[in-house]
């Protein structure tokens, strides 16, 4: 059998209801939709969520949470994706943003003590996790506070 030979299997293309065609066809006249009201008008619908003018859910729902809007975000880095770094460099915002490390510095940059650091770097950042500046120092690097 060819890709070419394939047919559908029978019933499998049914063909749609072809309503308000007549009174002969089944679904004439109002076309399933009844006699008058909301529903059998074009764009007639209620919007999500009402409910008929009783105080809708959401609404009735107490608030919950608190989003500060004066919040500063750190951009975040862990120390084992710092090793992609040759022996010796002095790592920057500005560079970890170019090699693509962070998407955006936002305000600063922290380094986190995840993973393990094989090479001798100079870190500047921001704010450095305890952590990340044990197993830097151990590594035999720096990190420097901006």
């Amino acid at each position: 059998m060819r890709l070419h030979e394939l047919k559908r299997p029978a019933g499998s293309r049914k063909k749609a209801k072809r309503k308000g065609r007549g009174i002969g066809s089944g679904i004439g006249k109002t076309g399933g939709r009844g006699h008058g009201g909301q529903r059998s008008r074009s764009g007639g619908r209620v919007r999500p969520g009402y409910e008929g003018g009783q105080m809708p859910l959401q609404q009735r729902l107490p608030k919950k949470g608190f989003n500060n809007p004066l919040k500063k975000e750190k951009a975040e880095v862990n120390i084992k994706s710092l090793n992609l770094f040759e022996e010796g460099t002095e790592i920057t915002p500005q560079l970890l943003l170019q090699e693509g490390i962070v998407k955006s510095i936002k305000n600063g940059v922290k380094v986190l003590g995840q993973g393990e650091l094989d090479k001798s770097l100079t870190i500047k950042a921001h704010s450095f996790s305890k952590k990340a500046v044990e197993k830097i120092e151990a590594s035999g690097g720096k990190a420097e506070v901006i």
